[in-house]
């Protein structure tokens, strides 16, 4: 089974099509003026399920937003950080955002329903398991009546 798709050809042979993630590779440029930088990601398959970690530290667990619509996984975050300093002589005021939003079609063997979360030292882990496969009917010879 394949898992990424790339035309960047930063991702390795044999990745493709069930995770489509292409676009979101080349949205690293700048655009107005802002650089947005995309979280490194790595997508593990075992016979269960698809392991997803995400490195994003500095976040928190509230921070982030995961949703599943039409097939199509979506985990956003958005961080807003604002300082402020007055003295008698000046005052210092010091603010930051940053936010990110990646998208993953997901394969028709998995289940959207049943993805669990969670981020622990500043990793987005997410397990999305794979649906129980059918079992193969045995072999029935059919009389002819």
């Amino acid at each position: 089974m394949t898992l990424l798709k790339s035309n960047s050809g930063i991702m390795p042979f044999g990745f493709n099509d069930v995770f489509d993630i292409e676009r979101f590779f080349n949205n690293n440029l700048p655009e107005n003026g802002f650089n947005q930088t995309l979280p490194a990601v790595n997508i593990k398959e075992n016979k269960k399920e698809f392991n997803i970690e995400f490195a994003a530290p500095g976040f928190t667990k509230k921070d982030f937003k995961i949703d599943v619509d039409q097939d199509v996984l979506t985990i956003s975050a958005e961080k807003e950080h604002e300082e402020n300093e007055e003295t008698e002589s000046y005052s210092r005021k010091e603010f930051s955002y940053n936010s990110f939003s990646r998208s993953f079609s997901l394969p028709n063997t998995v289940s959207g329903e049943k993805i669990d979360a969670r981020y622990d030292d500043g990793i987005l882990k997410l397990s999305v398991p794979k649906k129980a496969a059918s079992k193969a009917l045995p072999k029935k010879e059919i009389k002819i009546a």
